[in-house]
């Protein structure tokens, strides 16, 4: 699952992918939704490439992206920004229809406070 959020972490978009699916083309997808560009990418060690990388610095988003184990030339990574990407890190569910619904159940839970300005 990958998610475009604003930055107060509630949820925009939704993409669900295969777990063989590579996480570039996730991103790919995530920046064609049609949403506001986000000012920062939260993303795990697979997002780490540097083709991701040049595409953020071309669209004028900052990363967050922890760099590789076996990277050449070390990146540095904003540590506490990144550990607020986890916020639903274990899928349980079966299908994907069901986990995709839950993830709704989720992003509206995020979503009703502000909508309904509840404390």
């Amino acid at each position: 699952m990958h998610a475009h959020a604003d930055d107060q972490g509630r949820p925009l978009g939704f993409k669900l992918t295969g777990g063989e699916v590579s996480d570039y083309r996730a991103a790919e997808d995530l920046m064609a939704l049609p949403i506001a560009t986000p000012r920062m990418l939260l993303a795990d060690k697979d997002y780490d490439g540097d083709i991701v990388r040049d595409t953020l610095l071309f669209c004028g988003i900052l990363s967050a992206i922890p760099p590789r184990a076996n990277r050449a030339q070390p990146i540095t990574c904003n540590v506490l920004r990144y550990k607020d990407r986890n916020r639903i890190a274990t899928r349980y569910d079966k299908t994907a229809k069901s986990f995709l619904g839950f993830m709704h159940l989720a992003a509206a839970t995020l979503w009703l406070p502000r909508l309904f300005n509840w404390p």
